[in-house]
């Protein structure tokens, strides 16, 4: 039965909490951005203040081995610093039993690197490259059997099971989905993983209408899925960056260097059928700001995105693309944004991913519900200053993904007990 951590009597019990600090070090393992393990701190504070101790478990990079650089102790002083308690450090998070039983309240545990065990993911390492598939599938399963001890011995720890790494919620993981069979009555999500699915429910679920979705980045392929999903959900969907060439190809026009992915012409033409028959406004740009190279100091013209000349790409979304699409977010209730609209990284081509977030910001303020989601669209944000301007800024990037185009992530579900 899912708990709910304000509801929950955290007094002289102990939570094992997944938390998400997979954060960027330098060459001296300092951290460059702190964000994840500030948005985890209300969960873990919570906790501590109702007299709880705390077991926390997250991975760092995608180590296949034990490797010094993606060891979690490169951070617990910063945690410290950030819980306001002197946090431990268990070099083995298999070897904890001692220094989990001794938490008094008040404290708190970090655990090693989940990643450095197979067992975590459930995936055999070291094979050799020529093994064959009775090898593959012995050593698939010999981890897979493996798994249950693992994930056993994380739950040994704790009377209760906190998860609040929805940046991880759509892998089946040891630590992210198994662990909470171990707490059929005592499972629960954190404030950000709350936070994160109540927002996806509010775009995917519950949206007031007119719902847009503006989807973006640089090819059809990665977003495909979403693009299905979406399509029989909004009212409007904006479809723009580099995957918007494959479209407008798909229409007949001419897109010179542009990006785009001629293998998926047929389920682009199948998506603009799906939207004229359910009457959704899809909206490809109509002028884009083109380049005869890929550089943020090459020439630039102007030109109508279906006759983009030979020898130029597309990089940015044109004005008059920008005033259709300001026209339809400020008429809409409900906005989800994933992925820049233009090559934002390059200063001469972020104008049109500068002016959505003005617009959506300008629709906040106007009263619609505005989400944003995906690691372009958030870096995009945060750049430029909106972050706190929007109603919400998706941390999931691939779990995000996963829920908007609809399928059930394993994380959420073994919380939820579906």
């Amino acid at each position: 039965m899912q708990q709910h951590i304000d509801s929950y009597d955290f007094r002289g019990k102990k939570a094992i909490v997944r938390v998400d600090f997979n954060v960027p070090l330098n060459e001296n393992f300092e951290i460059t951005d702190d964000t994840r393990i500030r948005r985890a701190m209300p969960t873990l504070k919570k906790v501590l203040a109702e007299g709880g101790s705390l077991i926390i478990m997250s991975h760092l990079g995608r180590p296949k081995k034990v490797e010094d650089k993606f060891s979690l102790k490169h951070i617990v002083a910063h945690v410290s610093e950030c819980l306001g308690v002197p946090v431990q450090f268990a070099e083995d998070c298999q070897k904890a039993d001692a220094q989990a039983a001794a938490l008094k309240p008040g404290e708190a545990l970090l655990l090693e690197n989940l990643r450095f065990y197979a067992e975590e993911e459930g995936k055999p390492r070291g094979l050799a490259e020529d093994a064959t598939d009775e090898e593959k599938a012995a050593a698939k399963k010999a981890v897979k059997e493996s798994q249950k001890a693992f994930t056993a011995k994380l739950a040994s720890y704790a009377d209760c099971y906190i998860n609040d790494a929805f940046g991880t919620a759509h892998r089946a993981h040891a630590s992210t989905a198994l662990i909470a069979s171990y707490f059929p009555n005592d499972k629960m999500f954190g404030y950000l993983m709350e936070g994160e699915i109540n927002a996806i429910d509010n775009v995917l679920k519950n949206a007031k209408r007119p719902f847009t979705a503006i989807i973006g980045g640089s090819k059809v392929s990665s977003k495909l899925a979403v693009l299905e999903n979406l399509v029989g959900k909004v009212d409007n969907l904006i479809i723009g960056g580099g995957m918007g060439y494959t479209f407008i190809k798909a229409e007949g026009g001419k897109i010179g260097n542009s990006l785009h992915e001629d293998e998926l012409i047929p389920q682009a033409l199948e998506i603009k059928k799906k939207a004229a028959e359910l009457g959704v406004n899809l909206s490809l740009s109509v002028q884009t700001r083109v380049a005869d190279a890929f550089s943020n100091d090459a020439n630039v013209q102007v030109v109508p995105s279906h006759e983009i000349p030979d020898g130029w790409e597309g990089m940015d979304a044109g004005e008059e693309s920008l005033k259709r699409w300001r026209e339809i977010i400020l008429n809409s209730k409900t906005i989800l944004w994933n992925g820049p609209v233009g090559v934002f990284e390059m200063p001469a081509f972020a104008k049109g991913t500068l002016q959505i977030a003005q617009d959506l910001a300008d629709a906040t303020a106007a009263g619609a519900y505005t989400l944003v989601g995906g690691g372009d669209s958030v870096a995009a944000v945060t750049q430029m200053g909106f972050a706190d301007k929007v109603s919400y800024v998706s941390t999931g990037g691939g779990a995000m993904l996963e829920a908007i185009e609809g399928k059930e992530l394993p994380g959420v579900a073994a919380i939820r007990g579906e």
